[in-house]
C-alpha cells in the first residue's frame, strides 16, 4: 500500500489510536530499547478504565494538569475535560510528562460528557460534601464509575449533581470544608484504585487496548515516527 506524505500524516495523527496492528508494533519497537518496551508492559499491567475522571470547567490551569498527573500516577488511563467556560490546555511543567501517557477526552458541555460516559457504561459519581454522599471507605468499586470534580470556587454544577447516580466525599476533621481539586482527586483515586487492585474485579485493559497503548506510547518515544510509519506502509 502506498500513501502520500499528507495521507500518512492524517493517518498517523488522527487514526493511529484505532490501529490494532501487531506487525506495525513489532516494527516500531525496533527503534526503542528493550528496557523501554518492558517498562511499557509493566505500567500497562496496572492501567485501568474501570474508573475514569471528569473535571468540569476548572479555571486554574495548574489544577487540570495536576489532576492529569494524579490519574497517571494511580493508573487511571482516561481523563475527561469539560470546556464549556474555560479552556484546558495542559501545563507541561506540572503534568511532568503525564500528558504523553494519559488519554484526554474533551467535551464542549457537561451534558455531552455525561452522555458520552454513560454510553460507555459508567455510573456518574459526583465528588461533593453532599448529605447523600458516601465516604470513600463505603464506596462501591464493583461497577465502572466516572468521578466528577468541579471548579475550585463553586464545586460541581447543578447539572452534574442532579444527574449523578451517586456521591462520594472525603472525611473532614477540621474547620475547612473542602480541598483543592487536585488534592481531592489524589486522595480519592489513591484509595479506590488501591482497593481495586486488591479485588477480584476484572479492572485491567483488554488485550486490544494494551496493544493500542503500546503503539501509542512507542510512537511518542520516536522522534522520526511519521517518516518511519510512511516507509512501513509503503512496503
Amino acid at each position: 500500500m502506498t500513501l502520500t506524505l499528507i495521507e500518512v500524516k492524517v493517518f498517523t495523527l488522527d487514526a493511529m489510536k484505532d490501529i490494532f496492528d501487531i506487525d506495525y508494533l513489532t516494527h516500531i519497537e525496533n527503534f526503542i530499547t528493550e528496557e523501554r518496551q518492558k517498562r511499557f508492559l509493566d505500567v500497562l499491567k496496572s492501567r485501568t478504565k474501570h474508573f475514569t475522571v471528569a473535571i468540569e470547567d476548572v479555571f486554574q490551569l495548574h489544577n487540570t494538569s495536576a489532576v492529569m498527573r494524579t490519574c497517571e500516577v494511580f493508573g487511571v488511563q482516561e481523563l475527561n475535560v469539560i470546556e464549556e467556560k474555560y479552556g484546558a490546555d495542559i501545563d507541561k511543567e506540572i503534568a511532568m510528562g503525564a500528558q504523553k501517557w494519559v488519554d484526554v477526552n474533551k467535551f464542549g458541555s457537561t451534558s455531552a460528557c455525561i452522555k458520552g460516559l454513560r454510553d460507555k457504561g459508567y455510573k456518574i459519581i459526583a465528588t461533593s460534601p453532599h448529605n447523600e454522599s458516601c465516604f470513600i471507605d463505603e464506596f462501591d468499586i464493583t461497577e465502572p464509575a466516572a468521578l466528577f470534580f468541579g471548579t475550585e470556587k463553586s464545586g460541581l454544577s447543578e447539572e452534574v449533581l442532579n444527574q449523578a447516580d451517586g456521591f462520594i466525599k472525603i472525611p473532614m476533621r477540621g474547620f475547612t470544608e473542602s480541598l483543592n481539586i487536585s488534592n481531592s482527586a489524589a486522595i480519592i483515586l489513591q484509595d479506590i484504585t488501591n482497593k481495586l487492585h486488591k479485588s477480584d474485579i476484572e479492572w485491567g485493559l483488554t488485550d486490544k487496548e494494551i496493544v493500542q497503548k503500546r503503539i501509542d506510547w512507542t510512537r511518542k518515544s520516536i522522534k522520526d515516527i511519521d517518516f518511519i510509519t510512511q516507509k512501513y506502509f509503503e512496503k
